[in-house]
């Protein structure tokens, strides 16, 4: 009986380990970015986006879902190929 419930917790953790995939994103910058993000209509985009210009500007975001770019002039200053904002 034991070694029923000893196998059954195993499988139960190698089962539910694959749910918890570490972020590419520092987590600083997870956490700005799903703010920052959360009002997006292609919320995926912004969310990749912004934590590209995260990392590339030390962590910075600035607060809120849109504007406040004065905050953090290296995401603010950040061009798409296109010369446009790259960042959200």
């Amino acid at each position: 009986m034991k070694l029923v419930v000893v196998q059954c917790c195993i499988i139960f953790l190698l089962l539910t380990s694959s749910f918890f995939v570490p972020s590419t994103a520092d987590s600083s910058c997870g956490g700005k970015c799903n703010v920052r993000c959360s009002k997006a209509s292609q919320h995926e985009e912004c969310i990749k986006d912004c934590n590209i210009c995260c990392e590339k500007c030390n962590n910075c975001v600035p607060s809120g879902t849109f504007g406040n770019k004065d905050e953090c002039p290296c995401y603010r200053d950040l061009k798409n190929s296109k010369g446009g904002p790259k960042c959200p």
